[in-house]
């Protein structure tokens, strides 16, 4: 395997990996870890485990078709691809809102910038990435340069918050109490929308497709969860060192509470460039899979690929300013990005047990597929009426 495909291969999974990490990654794991202590670890691992299924029967499937999500639901059912498109474009763009505005929080605890002028100064530099000569590659070295950093300075956090591990590692396996909410709400939060495409349409954009490139495939697709895992095991430590010492969490700000108590004004500010890599890559990674979800479409799309990337970020960025944090419509697409994953997964599982004549997906993946779709596609049901309610 040559230099250029493996760095594509890498590439890819931190792309899935860092659009997982998002300003929402971060506040739902240290809410999650003040709620359930050490038994939360358990949803942690219970929840990669489904990650992992998902993302290997989505990025399997894809790749061998060599089509993307919303041409092969198409081709199963005429207009079936459109919805999904609408679902995944919707969602990405409304969360694309709150990413936009975690970018200014994350510069604001760093330097102490406004929070507006660094939601503007970071949509300016996600277009910047997407305007370069080599986009995909320059993609895939800020998403991975990024995805390490945040990684480290976690690192760090955690072990100066001196969590009980111990605890920790035996609760993953024999917890005192299971939440399956919090289960279900880090499966959807890891490889829901469109952040279970990302890494797939990655590949495929780059060439990388057919039978022959499956073993590559999975393990990108495994990396992928496995340097999210990694992120959430972490931050979850660091959280777990300060609650387990009787420290109470800022409320309104939760991860950065855990990173100021933990480590003082230094630890702030690794929340500040934390927070800002996580939202940045999310914007980069919710725009750049949303349009691959239209350029199929149309031929005037595909040609002009970067200037939709281009309207995307500009308008989520525009929309942040206008009208600050949509709580109401990150409710809306928090319902519609729960949907779409067991939807398209179904259309993957189905797709690949009629449509592909030449090729026989395994079993075990599929039944660990068909789990997924049932027990997020009943959970969404319950959160829709919910929010409808």
């Amino acid at each position: 395997m040559n230099k250029q495909r493996s760095s594509i291969l890498l590439g890819a999974a931190f792309l899935m990996a860092t659009s997982a990490i998002g300003p929402g990654f971060l506040t739902q794991t240290t809410v999650f870890t003040q709620q359930h202590a050490a038994a939360f670890s358990f949803a942690i691992f219970v929840s990669i485990l489904l990650d992992i299924g998902a993302q290997l029967n989505i990025w399997r499937i894809l790749t061998v078709s060599r089509s993307r999500a919303q041409d092969l639901a198409n081709e199963l059912l005429p207009g079936l691809g459109y919805f999904l498109a609408f679902l995944v474009v919707l969602g990405g763009l409304v969360f694309n809102i709150a990413n936009i505005g975690g970018c200014g929080l994350g510069l604001k605890a760093l330097f102490g910038l406004d929070t507006l002028y660094g939601a503007i100064l970071s949509g300016a530099i996600s277009l910047f990435i997407f305007w370069m000569k080599e986009a995909g590659n320059a993609m895939d070295q800020f998403t991975r340069y990024l995805g390490i950093l945040m990684v480290l300075l976690t690192l760090y956090v955690a072990i100066s918050s001196h969590p009980p591990v111990m605890d920790a590692l035996r609760q993953s396996v024999w917890p005192d109490n299971v939440d399956t909410k919090s289960i279900i709400t880090l499966v959807g939060g890891t490889v829901g929308g469109y952040i279970s495409f990302a890494g797939a349409h990655r590949l495929l954009d780059a060439g990388i497709g057919g039978r022959e490139s499956i073993p590559q495939v999975n393990r990108s697709a495994v990396s992928g969860i496995l340097i999210t895992s990694v992120m959430r095991s972490l931050l979850f430590l660091a959280a777990l060192g300060v609650v387990t010492h009787g420290f109470q969490l800022d409320s309104s700000n939760p991860p950065a509470s855990v990173f100021r108590i933990a480590a003082g004004e230094i630890g702030y500010r690794f929340f500040g460039m934390v927070m800002w890599s996580a939202a940045i890559t999310s914007v980069v990674g919710a725009a750049y899979t949303s349009v691959s979800f239209l350029k199929t479409f149309h031929p005037f799309i595909a040609k002009n690929e970067k200037w939709f990337i281009t309207f995307f970020i500009v308008f989520s960025t525009v929309i942040f300013a206008v009208v600050g944090n949509p709580v109401q419509l990150l409710i809306i697409a928090g319902a519609l990005n729960g949907l779409i994953l067991p939807v398209a997964l179904a259309v993957m599982l189905v797709a690949a047990s009629s449509m592909l004549k030449d090729y026989k997906h395994p079993l075990a993946l599929s039944l660990i597929g068909w789990v997924v779709v049932i027990v997020m596609g009943w959970l969404s049901i319950l959160t829709l009426n919910t929010w409808i309610m």
